[in-house]
């Protein structure tokens, strides 16, 4: 694997270190293709379609298509990476992606980018607080859910290594910085961005940077709030969740998507099978989301810093 120029993805959000590092290692994987369904700007693939524009395909409004497209070139030797928004992806071709990808477990890798509630402003039919509920059903897919630029460059990479269906959940742009240096990531491993020791907040994408507000704001009342990023949601880590359980007395998720069948929901399956502590899932409770910018979505919808510390403080 090539060098990271890590000063580079410092400063991209997500969707741009996905087109950055598809161009990047373009030359190290000459059977690597990039397909998009009519978003190819908006994915960031034009810098990779400019190296190698014989690899890039456009396949207009047709993400049902494409999924099925992916998976043929993969039965041809192609390592395949189909990009669209989340909302399609997951839902609009759901279908191919279960039973043309998943289910002969083909070497394809889905880039979903305006994950969550990244979409804002383009309404509620293009949020997408599912997908993970969705696809973490489906046998044979992993899903990788990285919070920022460098998070996201060592995802795009350890997919295109990887043998097998990959779901990579991205933002839609601008993510502040979370990993300011360089870690090892690994597929099927968290990451604790802060050591605590008396609860445990497990979060995931956009989410992350809210949870470490929530533990500074915890910090100041005398709690000690440990932070993992749950990079991997399928396979989850149940190592780190369930020494978390045994270490601390309350654990929290919190996630931009409904509570039912999410992070929380992967995280409770695990705490059953286990001697547990509490559990409180802090993410959209069970309905659909409104129109507006995503910041003062995320905040309506339960999903701030102070809004997470509070489901502690009002356990503890």
């Amino acid at each position: 694997m090539g060098a990271i120029d890590m000063e580079l993805y410092r400063k991209l959000g997500t969707r741009d270190a996905l087109g950055a590092t598809l161009a990047e290692i373009g030359g190290e994987y000459p059977e690597l293709v990039v397909l998009a369904a009519d978003c190819l700007a908006s994915v960031r693939g034009k810098a990779f379609a400019a190296k190698f524009p014989e690899r890039a395909i456009n396949f207009g409004i047709a993400e049902a298509d494409m999924m099925m497209a992916a998976a043929g070139m993969a039965t041809c030797g192609k390592i395949p990476v189909a990009c669209t928004f989340g909302f399609l992806a997951s839902l609009r071709a759901g279908e191919m992606i279960r039973s043309g990808i998943c289910y002969p477990k083909l070497n394809v890798k889905i880039a979903a980018t305006s994950s969550g509630l990244a979409m804002g402003d383009g309404g509620t039919t293009h949020h997408i607080i599912e997908d993970i509920a969705v696809l973490r059903s489906f046998a044979n897919l992993t899903i990788l859910a990285p919070c920022d630029g460098v998070a996201t460059t060592k995802a795009v990479r350890a997919a295109i290594e990887f043998p097998g269906p990959v779901y990579l959940r991205l933002g839609r742009g601008g993510e502040p910085n979370v990993y300011k240096d360089d870690f090892d990531f690994e597929i099927g491993k968290a990451v604790t961005l802060r050591e605590g020791s008396d609860v445990t907040i497990i979060a995931v994408g956009a989410v992350i940077l809210r949870a470490l507000e929530a533990a500074d704001i915890l910090a100041k009342k005398g709690v000690s709030a440990r932070v993992i990023d749950m990079i991997t949601l399928k396979p989850i880590d149940r190592d780190i969740i369930l020494k978390a359980a045994r270490e601390t007395k309350l654990i929290v998720t919190a996630e931009d998507h409904n509570i039912l069948g999410g992070l929380g929901g992967a995280v409770a399956e695990v705490l059953s099978e286990e001697p547990s502590v509490p559990l409180r899932r802090v993410g959209i409770k069970d309905t659909f989301c409104s129109i507006g910018p995503t910041d003062e979505l995320m905040d309506k919808y339960g999903l701030s810093g102070k809004a997470i510390a509070k489901e502690v403080l009002d356990y503890t």
